[in-house]
């Protein structure tokens, strides 16, 4: 059964009525009886208004048989509403802590989930208002002798009709999941507000009761990265500490952890100005820094602006929910290959944070409200990418070693889908072998292509071929998509020119010409190394890439924006290299808190029975030995935080990590005669000394991941601090210890490092905060930072 929260009226039918204009009656709720009324609710489900419930197909035996189990199940309950006397409607109620939702849906106490099937038409005519009135009815049934508090409801995402039904009397959405073999739109209601009607507000999110929380949790998060980048100093007062910014004086308690990491409790956080309470502002405090942040005067508005959409983000996550920690731990309950997909994809969409250290972390400065909803990774929706031929004279396809270009467009495209390409050239009297295929992501065709590249596409070396049929999931990295069509599919990036995190999310034709090849080479030198191979790592590689330069901005060698505006590459996908009981995660995952507060690092330590040191040296061992083998041994890295790691983890423990994002992010830090790498890929290649290539562990992993783990575990009680850093050095030393003729042998124990700032670099430059051809001279130090691990 896949029920929604529908009614036969809503999918197709009349209302149930008795007399046209009639008024809806009285309306009544009972228990089912299954003898009585299976014959009934039989005749309601074969109508074809009820496909929803897709049960249409039962005879009366198999319908009394569905109803006496539901009434046998302690966790749910089947009701029959009758208007005056007669049985006009069908509800279930269920608990989602057990039945449906245990996925998807963080339950409390309270939780009632409910379904709803009203009778169809008979031919006396529609009852005017029935259908909200059975609606009201139900909802106060649940409330009133059922206790909820909440009600949720699952409803096809397809099913507008009901949609708009489910608002009316105040159901809110939240966001779309996967369900009991369908992707259904998951909204609320909370009992004290039924018949408030809000959801028809775009930006209802934007309410006090969301922006609040999403200003005290940004404010803290600036205060404590601000701080440990030592752009500013609070000061202890009593049990607390103090910081004066401008005219105002914050005062909040914390736990000063190693690596000068604070954990601010939020609900301690508070704002005077002359005494008085004001409300908090992340925008405030960074006017009221300003000058200690040192933001340019002409990219002040811009930092503001991302500061701003940050919050809008954060105020919409906090609207949505999400599932639980021990849910997001646990996985999915169904096996297989689906549950798999559906699981690694839950932990996509869940992430609330960003990037940890960033203050202005989710700026997306380009999406409006609807793009947001649309294209927004957490919002979990789905969309197809728009798809141009681009003439072969001024476009570049590269592909792996191992990969022609028929296989390739044979493994990402159907052999139907091709063919209408093609049609589509013929039709218009071009040849389809002077083509190539590139998708472009629907925002940037919206709001680049069909604009910035008019000429080209007026030329006919640009042509549009319209949506292509597979629906991807966007992912963290915003310009990037997976595959939920066919999971066994490529990941699809594109250029995306949005204003994100201190760049323009463009992706460069001329970087995309040697990707595979870089990918190549980084995978054959993972592949051939024994002790990379004993720890399962693998890279997931970028096997082909494309980039149009026809236009007129690759006319002229002066460096622009627009000339990242039209290229694409496809990643490997993980799922084929899953085993059976085997699942995915990104690593984000394990800085993750859910809106309760837990953490999936506790509740992952908690699924596994491990102790907490065992389970951290797995995760160890999976991740950080494979990123110090490759820097001293290879002079190989990579960028290796928490969205470049996919995770494999069987019964809540990590087994083996996957890192992607090679093309654009790997480098070779030693020179040509120590590191010999083909002509073709020497860009990558970038000599550097030793002190600066071990902050590839410092600033990469141990600032940038580890304190934040180490944290959180011991806030919650599960792993102290002080033995979190010992499992990190004993790791190190085995490494070592097992490799004393390393190519590089550097010592990741001594005393002190250089202390690498991030917001520092977006703070200095809100445009462009690294120059990606020379990222070592763009680094911004502050002094030494006291190794964890240092003897």
């Amino acid at each position: 059964m896949s029920a929604d929260v529908t009614s036969t009226a809503l999918a197709g039918a009349p209302e149930a009525t008795v007399s046209a204009g009639a008024a809806p009656g009285l309306l009544t709720v009972e228990p089912v009886d299954p003898d009585r009324d299976a014959a009934v609710v039989q005749s309601w489900l074969a109508h074809p208004a009820s496909s929803w419930w897709e049960m249409g197909q039962l005879d009366v035996v198999e319908v009394r048989d569905y109803l006496t189990g539901v009434q046998a199940d302690p966790a749910q309950a089947a009701w029959l509403g009758r208007r005056d006397g007669e049985p006009c409607f069908l509800a279930e109620t269920y608990d989602p802590s057990a039945v449906l939702l245990t996925d998807v849906w963080a339950a409390e106490p309270g939780d009632v989930g409910m379904h709803l099937l009203v009778a169809p038409a008979p031919a006396g005519g529609r009852v005017h208002g029935l259908t909200s009135a059975v609606m009201r009815a139900v909802v106060e049934h649940c409330r009133d002798a059922l206790g909820a508090r909440r009600i949720v409801v699952e409803p096809d995402v397809r099913n507008t009709a009901v949609q708009a039904k489910n608002a009316e009397v105040g159901f809110r959405a939240l966001r779309a999941v996967d369900v009991d073999g369908k992707r259904a739109l998951l909204s609320v209601l909370e009992t004290d507000r039924i018949g408030v009607s809000d959801d028809d507000e775009p930006a209802a999110h934007l309410r006090p009761e969301h922006l609040e929380p999403a200003e005290r949790h940004l404010v803290a998060k600036a205060i404590a990265e601000f701080t440990h980048e030592r752009m500013i100093a609070p000061t202890q007062e009593g049990d607390g500490w103090r910081l004066d910014a401008g005219d105002s004086t914050y005062r909040f308690r914390a736990r000063q952890h190693v690596l000068e990491h604070w954990a601010i409790d939020e609900t301690s956080l508070t704002r005077t100005r002359g005494g008085a309470p004001v409300a908090l502002s992340a925008q405030d405090l960074v006017l009221e820094l300003r000058d200690v942040l040192g933001i340019p005067d002409e990219l002040l508005g811009t930092y503001l602006e991302e500061i701003a959409s940050t919050l809008a983000s954060a105020a919409a996550k906090h609207r949505r929910g999400g599932p639980s920690a021990a849910q997001l731990a646990r996985g999915r309950s169904d096996g297989g290959v689906a549950g798999a997909t559906a699981s690694f994809q839950d932990v996509e969409s869940a992430m609330t944070e960003g990037h940890p250290a960033f203050v202005a972390a989710n700026g997306r400065i380009g999406f409006g409200l609807d793009e947001y909803r649309a294209f927004a990774p957490e919002s979990g929706g789905r969309f197809r990418y728009r798809w141009l031929a681009a003439r072969r004279a001024h476009t570049h396809l590269a592909l792996a070693a191992d990969r022609t270009e028929q296989a390739h467009w044979e493994s990402e495209l159907s052999e139907t889908v091709v063919a209408g390409f093609r049609s589509t050239l013929e039709r218009r009297g071009l040849d389809p072998d002077d083509y190539v295929w590139i998708p472009v992501h629907p925002w940037q065709w919206q709001h680049r292509i069909a604009v910035t590249f008019a000429p080209d596409l007026g030329r006919q070396d640009l042509v549009d071929l319209g949506e292509g049929p597979d629906e991807y999931q966007p992912q963290q990295s915003i310009r990037t998509a997976f595959n939920r069509t066919d999971p066994t599919r490529s990941y699809v990036k594109t250029a995306l020119a949005v204003q994100n995190m201190g760049f323009l999310r463009g992706m460069s034709p001329a970087y995309m010409r040697n990707t595979p090849a870089v990918n190549d080479w980084v995978a054959s030198i993972v592949a051939a190394d024994p002790t990379l191979a004993s720890v399962g790592f693998s890279v997931l590689r970028e096997h082909a890439a494309i980039g149009y330069t026809g236009d007129a901005y690759h006319r002229v060698d002066v460096s622009s924006p627009q000339r990242k505006m039209l290229a694409a590459l496809w990643r490997e996908s993980p799922i084929p290299r899953l085993a059976e009981g085997e699942r995915l995660l990104t690593m984000a995952a394990l800085l993750h808190r859910d809106a309760s507060g837990d953490a999936v690092v506790s509740a992952l330590i908690e699924e596994s029975g491990l102790p907490a040191a065992a389970w951290v040296r797995r995760w160890l061992d999976a991740y950080l030995l494979p990123v110090v083998h490759c820097l001293t041994v290879h002079d190989l890295v990579f960028m290796p935080h928490g969205e470049n790691l996919v995770l494999v983890v069987r019964d809540g423990a990590v087994v083996r990590a996957v890192m992607k994002d090679i093309g654009e992010e790997a480098a070779v830090l030693g020179r040509h005669d120590d590191r010999p790498v083909p002509a073709d890929i020497d860009r990558i290649v970038h000599p550097v000394s030793d002190d600066e290539a071990a902050l590839a562990v410092f600033t990469d992993v141990f600032d940038g991941v580890l304190r934040f783990v180490a944290a959180i575990l011991d806030d919650d009680g599960v792993l102290p601090e002080g033995r979190f850093w010992e499992v990190v050095g004993e790791c190190i030393d085995a490494h070592a210890a097992a490799h004393p003729d390393r190519r590089r042998p550097l010592d990741l124990r001594v005393p002190t490092f250089e202390h690498s700032c991030l917001n520092r670099l977006q703070l200095r430059n809100t445009l462009s905060m690294v120059d990606l051809a020379d990222q070592s001279a763009s680094l911004i130090r502050a002094g030494a930072m006291a190794n964890p691990i240092g003897r």
